[in-house]
């Protein structure tokens, strides 16, 4: 395949079954998970009705979703200054090394600038090398942070 034709758009609620299936997919490829599509649906809902929660990011050939992307924002009290968090990453496979990410990102970097973000931030699974990769090549470097979490509704 050619380099598609593509353009890079904010998510709508046009997009939400798109975005549902690429979570679903995303999920499984990367961590062998099943996720409740239900939930799901009613998560990308909810970001799609409220930017507060998170802004999609659209690959798009012809009109049909081909990838996309959540921004969730942080605050930065030692800073005075906002960070974005890439998150839900993912791109049909036969559009895959085409440069949709970094279309995706590039868009993003501009959007991040025109609204002063200070850094784009996103956390990968250790095991995820291609993914960390692509990251390194557009100019991502590892951070000294580690991640830690516990789930609160057991």
């Amino acid at each position: 395949m050619k380099n598609p034709d593509y353009t890079i758009v904010r998510g709508e609620v046009d997009d939400i079954e798109s975005i549902v299936q690429f979570q679903a997919k995303m999920a499984m490829e990367s961590e062998g998970t099943t996720l409740d599509l239900e939930k799901v649906t009613k998560g990308v809902t909810a970001a799609m009705n409220d930017a507060s929660k998170g802004i999609y990011w659209v690959a798009k050939v012809n009109g049909k979703a081909i990838g996309s992307l959540m921004v969730t924002r942080e605050w930065s009290d030692w800073n005075n200054e906002w960070y974005w968090w890439i998150q839900s990453v993912y791109v049909l496979p036969d559009y895959r090394k085409h440069g949709v990410y970094k279309a995706m990102y590039s868009t993003l970097k501009e959007v991040a600038k025109e609204n002063k973000v200070s850094q784009i931030r996103l956390y990968v699974d250790k095991t995820n090398h291609p993914a960390q990769q692509v990251y390194q090549r557009l100019g991502m470097q590892e951070s000294h942070y580690l991640m830690y979490e516990e789930n609160t509704n057991d």
